[in-house]
């Protein structure tokens, strides 16, 4: 007898929680696979959680998430929309759960839900959870890792009903320019989608780049769903905190989902939160000029690595790395990697069909760590290739 469901039979396995295992066979090994911060949660933010603990925030909040914690969000946010208000906002268990309650809210059963390829595996497996059906849209590298519309419109039907986006993308490290985003709402308008913007990773962009949101076009703002988390920003991934912000008739619906989920996130946890967006940004600013300076430590020693190519990442934590000349799979690459030179890379196969022929590397990690890293990335390349 099969005692499984289909969506448990068929849920993508993680390809970056497979070399995570695999690793802990090799205790030296240079891990550059998770995508977390690689430092501690900023002080004030911990003391503001430890206060209202001591305080007696330690019981349920209203289902949307505490109503000052939503108004702070929306008050961020009115550099999209001057007309945000905390009605606008839902608190939500991370980003990951934003994601779900955003598709649990807005396709059904037999919907197709374009996503981006390569893109953050769990995409898939969300959109399976609804019943519907992820299509893949390819993305290349000679576009630098940004999906295009054109690709967009050829992927649609009449099944579909919403697009996932991702900028800054994991695992591309790409940004998308404000023109394409531009052609990518005109698509969302003239096909009735709605947009799932995943904006994660909209504060680690380097080089002066300006970002932009697909909610910021006015037109289609009230098809669009925001979906930001305080785990990569403010080194809070184990606090399991984010948000979902849009139209308020969207939104509405979510909390008596979020009842059926979880309750509510945990009290403590959103004041933290809202320590995080109105307390002192000293560290924040720190850890982004080390993940700054680690980009370059990391991408410029990959790039003289003879076969090695690797495009410089204008948003994120992530390098994607070509590997293509080597004539392995990803998958086979990074196993070597692992088992001759000691470091630990995600296969790109594990973000889609795209991915194959790429490794992502994380670059949140120490100087040192990168250092060694590429040195014994480089040893081992010369001495076999």
């Amino acid at each position: 007898m099969n005692y499984l469901s289909d969506v448990a039979g068929q849920y993508p396995a993680s390809g970056i929680r497979k070399m995570f295992d695999l690793a802990d066979k090799y205790p030296d090994a240079i891990k550059l696979t998770v995508g977390e911060p690689n430092f501690d949660t900023p002080v004030n933010i911990k003391d503001a959680a430890k206060k209202a603990i001591d305080d007696g925030f330690t019981h349920y909040s209203p289902n949307a998430g505490l109503k000052e914690l939503r108004e702070a969000i929306a008050e961020e946010y009115t550099r999209y929309s001057e007309n945000y208000n905390y009605e606008n906002v839902m608190i939500t268990v991370g980003g990951m759960e934003a994601i779900y309650l955003s598709l649990l809210t807005t396709v059904n059963a037999g919907d197709e839900v374009l996503i981006p390829d390569p893109c953050f595996p769990n995409y898939i497996g969300q959109v399976m959870m609804t019943g519907a059906v992820p299509v893949p849209v390819p993305i290349y590298e000679e576009n630098d890792f940004n999906i295009r519309a054109a690709d967009i419109e050829k992927a649609i039907t009449p099944k579909t009903r919403a697009i996932l986006l991702n900028s800054p993308s994991n695992p591309l490290g790409s940004v998308l320019e404000k023109e394409e985003i531009i052609k990518i709402g005109q698509l969302a308008e003239r096909y009735n989608l709605i947009v799932i913007s995943d904006e994660v990773y909209d504060k680690l962009i380097f080089d002066g780049i300006e970002y932009f949101s697909i909610a910021q076009i006015p037109e289609i703002r009230d098809r669009v769903l925001v979906i930001n988390s305080f785990s990569k920003t403010h080194a809070m991934t184990g606090w399991r905190i984010g948000f979902v912000l849009g139209n308020k008739e969207i939104i509405s619906v979510m909390p008596k989902l979020q009842e059926g989920l979880v309750s509510c996130v945990s009290t403590f946890t959103q004041k933290a939160a809202l320590e995080a967006i109105r307390g002192s940004r000293i560290e924040v600013d720190r850890m982004y000029a080390d993940y700054f300076r680690r980009r370059d430590i990391l991408i410029d020693g990959l790039n003289n690595i003879p076969g090695i190519k690797c495009k410089k990442s204008p948003g994120s934590f992530y390098a994607f790395v070509n590997i293509k000349s080597f004539g392995k799979t990803s998958e086979e690459f990074a196993e070597e990697l692992l088992k001759n030179a000691g470091v630990v890379t995600v296969p790109g196969s594990a973000f889609g069909k795209m991915g194959e022929g790429y490794l992502r590397l994380v670059f949140a990690n120490s100087d040192e760590n990168l250092k060694e890293a590429v040195k014994r990335i480089d040893s081992y390349v010369r001495k076999v290739y």
